[in-house]
């Protein structure tokens, strides 16, 4: 191994998580390191199997692409992608759901985490796992977002759906819909929120960020006539905002706000529930969408698609999510040391 030069040594370690072996993780890998161009802003390390990335590399027929085997984060070679075996061997079947995928899943973001707590890396980009075949004694999270909340000692974390277009986080998270009534309460609004506005201050460089609040029903309640949460739960926390200062608004009637385009106006939107927030995203942002767990101590992105077992292996796949989840960890990083210093 070479030694790195000084303007290597200042670049993040990112280290980025195989995912499900047999859906799309490997392939939009591949294809967002394929651009040399990246290697000028990160130094990228894959926690997998070698074996995976040669198996796509010759199942897809990309020439170009090389990497390099190393066994410790600490150990890279520059301006290539590095590899390091998470498990002794592994079988890629492109497409069906394996209880080795999900094995290999688990060991990879296991590994990645304890470098990270190591500063062996800076921050991790996790390709989609299954959620169902990841399940284990050591694993029983509904996703990625729970496992890093608690691995890194946090109370809260807000799952942030971000892209240049907008900003989405949700108040509850993986939680059935017959759940959220029960969960969505006045403290936990007052917590997603707070956190989007310290992620916003803290992570993205907005000074005096403005947020909008969703409704939780339609037409926001209708005044008490569709439901009362509005005025009862939610209003009340947004007035406490105001009070301090904070420029947070609502609550807004989820379908006009999307319909007329009012996200561009925010610099973050809060959704009571998963589907509030993330259909509207997908639909206007999904190839370039970046899923960020905001309010850890750590930087933690993720592409905003699933396995996609469907196209897996057929060469399909967009790397333009798994490309700006790798540029968004970067400038997370940057801005966070940029406070610090």
């Amino acid at each position: 191994m070479h030694e790195p030069k000084r303007e290597e040594r200042k670049l993040p370690t990112l280290g980025i998580t195989i995912g499900d072996v047999n859906g799309i993780g490997p392939e939009v890998i591949i294809k967002s390191a394929l651009d040399a161009r990246i290697f000028n802003q990160v130094n990228l390390v894959v926690y997998g199997h070698g074996k995976v990335l040669s198996h796509y590399k010759t199942l897809l027929d990309i020439e170009k692409f090389v990497f390099n085997q190393t066994q410790k984060a600490d150990q890279i070679r520059y301006n290539k992608l590095n590899v390091i075996n998470c498990v002794e061997d592994i079988e890629v079947t492109p497409g069906e759901e394996t209880k080795e995928a999900g094995a290999l899943a688990l060991a990879a973001i296991q590994q990645a985490s304890q470098d990270l707590k190591e500063g062996k890396i800076d921050a991790i980009v996790t390709a989609p796992i299954n959620k169902n075949n990841i399940q284990s004694d050591s694993f029983q999270f509904p996703g990625h977002t729970e496992f890093f909340t608690e691995t890194f000692g946090a109370e809260e974390s807000l799952m942030f759906l971000c892209s240049e277009q907008m900003r989405i986080g949700v108040a509850t998270g993986h939680i059935s819909v017959a759940q959220i009534k029960e969960r969505l309460t006045a403290e936990v609004i007052e917590k997603k929120a707070s956190l989007m506005l310290r992620s916003l201050k803290k992570d993205f460089g907005i000074t005096k960020p403005k947020v909008a609040v969703l409704g939780l029903n339609p037409h926001a309640g209708e005044d008490g006539l569709l439901g009362t949460e509005e005025n009862e739960i939610i209003r009340p926390v947004i007035n406490a905002f105001k009070e301090k200062g904070e420029l947070v608004f609502g609550p807004y009637p989820a379908d006009g706000f999307f319909g007329n385009a009012s996200q561009t106006k925010f610099d973050g939107v809060l959704a009571m529930y998963h589907d509030q927030g993330l259909i509207p995203f997908k639909t206007l942002a999904f190839e370039d969408g970046v899923n960020f767990t905001a309010g850890l101590s750590i930087v933690r992105t993720s592409p905003d698609h699933g396995t996609a077992y469907n196209i897996a292996g057929k060469g399909l796949a967009n790397e333009q999510s798994m490309r700006a989840a790798i540029y968004m960890a970067r400038d997370i990083w940057v801005n966070r040391m940029t406070q610090q210093s």
